[in-house]
């Protein structure tokens, strides 16, 4: 069998779990991050998105010789603009080439233990892109491996399902998720955390890689528990226990934590015995009543909290609230983190959510691997209240832009213009983004299928409200957005999604 050996600077097809092939380029990793224990892996920066991760060497094939094959079985529209990408790429190096040689410049000589800093798309800095028809390998070459091929020939090595490339909108965010930094999101704390400091002052935690796709994480050895089993929570839970987790269940609708136990999780009777069973407790309910209730409640978390317990507390609610829970989760001596989620059902379901936290950053880190498993990217935000404050602002942009497109369309409609033309137009321009070409769709379906529940929504403007009445700031947009709301909840849209708020302007 022989040998393809990979080196800085080489072009490949990478393979992450259930995604297809996607090309890329063998990069110097940050120096921080460390690759991951007992795999033979490269560091790669993928064309056509900002994502980078470490790639096991058995899941890698040069680009050139595999590039027919891929091309046929993969026809998505990113999967053309990424090898559309490489193409670029390759033109711009062979100009650069040729440049180099024609002034006989001696800057134009590649160094070859020179580190290759990490490419973005529009890079210009291609001198250490190395044809991977090249074969020497020397043992100063930063990260050597070999492949080991089955035979030879285009269709050798590992097999690869040959499924075609979907045009999976949340496709960029299966590798390691960057920031406008693209260095800063990588190093790690507790081998996997990064600290941000920004110009305000504030500290961020961002996830230092989004593995929970590909399976690579190494999961916590602590007994995690869960109380709510909702549109985010059902999703989360169904995460851990797919990356490794020891999990206990528990929802004040005993049936919906069935399927959960038929898939390795733990059940408990009570919040109380969770939490007294566990070393990690979280909860995802509905409101700041349900989030009381469930600590301060009968049979309630409070009463199953011992010092050192950890209580994280995922609802989005008021700071006050937050306040409340942290003060009596930590007078029995447990530890107290906030960790309300920015996302979806579907982002739950395919553990893309993005983690606000803020509290006990000890309780933080020792929740690396979960928050791992459950989104693709975290944030730690100070004390506790901060992350309440943050996700109340975000939800309310988000309520308010999602009645102003309903109200977009509803107009289109009343002025004889077409809605679907509309939407067409809208998503050519700078708003363009999933989120408006997926409501929108949706509305003019007819579809209401709850991805996110109107009546959330509207508690969280009220909320948003209020915290702006507390600061003495004016919310005047979100006030009219959650008049709107509130006809719709008035229409029974309550348990609707959230652009079910259309049905408030055509009734």
């Amino acid at each position: 069998m022989a040998a393809v050996h990979l080196r800085i600077g080489d072009l490949v097809w990478g393979k992450l779990g259930r995604y297809p092939p996607w090309p890329g380029k063998v990069v110097s990793p940050p120096k921080d991050l460390k690759k991951p224990r007992g795999k033979k892996c490269h560091f790669v920066k993928f064309f056509g998105t900002e994502d980078h991760a470490w790639i096991k060497v058995e899941q890698l094939k040069p680009y050139h010789a595999h590039k027919e094959e891929m091309i046929k079985i993969n026809k998505g529209k990113r999967f053309q603009q990424a090898v559309d990408a490489v193409e670029d790429f390759l033109k711009k190096a062979k100009g650069r080439e040729q440049n180099s040689d024609g002034k006989g410049d001696s800057k134009g000589k590649k160094t070859p233990n020179k580190p290759l800093k990490i490419l973005e798309e529009d890079d210009e800095d291609l001198s250490a892109l190395k044809d991977p028809s090249e074969k020497d390998l020397t043992d100063s070459d930063p990260e050597p491996s070999a492949i080991e091929r089955l035979g030879a020939g285009p269709g050798s090595g590992f097999k690869w399902e040959s499924s075609p490339v979907k045009d999976d909108p949340h496709f960029h965010h299966f590798l390691l998720s960057q920031s406008e930094k693209p260095a800063s999101s990588m190093e790690p704390i507790s081998k996997r955390l990064k600290i941000v400091e920004e110009v305000t002052g504030s500290t961020s935690i961002q996830a230092a890689d989004s593995t929970a796709i590909n399976g690579s994480i190494t999961p916590t050895d602590k007994r995690i528990g869960f109380l709510g089993l909702g549109l985010m929570g059902s999703g989360i839970v169904s995460n851990l226990l797919k990356m490794g987790h020891v999990v206990t269940v528990w929802n004040r609708t005993a049936d919906k934590c069935d399927l959960f136990i038929q898939e390795g999780a733990r059940l408990g009777r009570t919040p109380a015995e969770v939490a007294s069973m566990c070393d990690i407790t979280f909860s995802c309910v509905s409101d700041p009543k349900a989030a009381r209730d469930l600590v301060m409640g009968p049979s309630g978390v409070l009463q199953g909290i011992r010092p050192g317990k950890c209580y994280i507390e995922m609802s989005t609610v008021d700071p006050e609230t937050i306040t409340e829970l942290s003060q009596v989760i930590t007078s029995r001596g447990g530890r107290f983190l906030e960790a309300p989620v920015a996302g979806s059902q579907q982002l739950s379901n395919n553990g893309m959510l993005v983690i606000l936290a803020a509290g006990d950053r000890t309780v933080y880190e020792d929740c690396s691997s979960c928050f791992q498993a459950m989104g693709k990217t975290s944030f730690f935000l100070g004390e506790a209240g901060n992350a309440a404050r943050m996700m109340l602002i975000l939800n309310m942009v988000q309520g308010s832009f999602m009645a102003t497109i309903a109200e977009g369309l509803t107009l289109a409609q009343a002025t004889g213009q077409s809605q679907q033309t509309f939407l067409d137009i809208l998503c050519q321009g700078q708003m363009a983004s999933t989120f408006v070409d997926q409501k929108c769709q949706n509305i003019l379906q007819g579809n209401f299928k709850p991805d996110y529940y109107l009546k959330h929504i509207q508690k969280d403007l009220r909320l948003a409200i209020s915290m702006g009445d507390m600061a003495n700031h004016p919310t005047p947009m979100a006030a009219a957005a959650n008049e709107v709301y509130k006809r719709a909840k008035a229409l029974d849209q309550s348990d609707n999604d959230i652009s079910a708020v259309y049905r408030a302007y055509i009734h």
